[in-house]
């Protein structure tokens, strides 16, 4: 399945697609459209990015920018390495923006890799050396940029191997990525190394990090804040628990996902977090006796 088809299977329109802007504060914004969502430092040393939406979408996100202040792209941190959050790199990488990332999403940006989707299988090509990041970390990195302290920290295997979360100190907000979504149950990248247990524990050193009040930047849905992130990891729990329960049960994955195992689960249970448990633990559907 190209992008295009995939795409269109998830309802994501990129042609006549709108970016809506939020302010988080004085010179720090974040951009709604197709994709993950962006954040937006602007200030007198210039303009930092966390991820880059598509590169379809490139004209309209430099508009935004230049709506609320900003200019040129000089820094485009990507959360992770996946597709609706730095494919904007072919866009913005070759026009001189300084790419960042954790080192294990670097690799994989330089490498091709199937996402297996549930409903779909796509292929993520390599990028080109010019869309990859020029700057990589391994547990954390830090920036002085735009008149705050700008904290990169990453808390291990979660969403996937090479999550970041960013924390704007000054702004007091944080960017979690993917790690974090606010639309629904989250996507768990379980065939490239994501694990639910990882999620949990990134998520709580997340949290060990925030204050009452901080804003919470989720990779997809509206800005959320501490409560939510408390309640999400006891979802997540909650869905881990009873799920290997179940699976120490012996039970198929269409048992596990009709046991609905958070008691709201409908068949995305399946998609989204089943097959992620399943696989993570290395345990798939037991074989027929006889």
């Amino acid at each position: 399945m190209n992008l295009d088809q995939l795409l269109t299977a998830f309802d994501m329109k990129l042609e006549g697609a709108e970016i809506r802007t939020e302010k988080v504060g004085d010179g720090l914004f974040v951009l709604f459209g197709v994709g993950g969502n962006i954040a937006v430092s602007v200030g007198d040393q210039g303009v930092l990015v966390v991820d880059d939406m598509f590169p379809e979408l490139a004209p309209q996100v430099r508009e935004a920018i230049r709506k609320v202040g900003g200019g040129d792209v000089d820094f485009a941190i990507n959360t992770h390495w996946h597709f609706d959050h730095a494919q904007g790199n072919l866009a913005f990488g070759p026009e001189g923006t300084w790419i960042v990332a954790q080192e294990n999403s670097s690799k994989f940006m330089g490498e091709s890799h199937d996402l297996n989707l549930v409903v779909a299988t796509y292929r993520q090509e390599a990028y080109p050396e010019n869309a990859r990041p020029v700057i990589s970390f391994d547990d954390s990195m830090r920036f002085h940029f735009n008149g705050e302290r700008i904290d990169l920290l990453h808390a291990g295997p979660a969403h996937t191997t090479g999550d970041t979360a960013v924390f704007f100190r000054g702004h007091d907000a944080v960017h979690m990525g993917d790690v974090f979504n606010n639309t629904g149950y989250p996507f768990i990248d379980a065939d490239n190394g994501g694990e639910i247990d990882g999620m949990i524990a990134f998520c709580k050193a997340i949290l060990a990090e925030m204050g009452p009040n901080t804003v919470l930047i989720p990779g997809h849905g509206e800005l959320a804040d501490r409560a939510a992130l408390q309640r999400y990891v006891g979802m997540l729990e909650t869905v881990r628990d009873r799920v290997a329960d179940l699976i120490a049960q012996g039970k198929t994955l269409d048992e596990v996902e009709r046991g609905q195992a958070d008691r709201r689960s409908r068949p995305h249970l399946r998609s989204r977090i089943g097959v992620a448990r399943l696989r993570e633990s290395g345990l798939h559907e037991p074989p027929e006796e006889g």
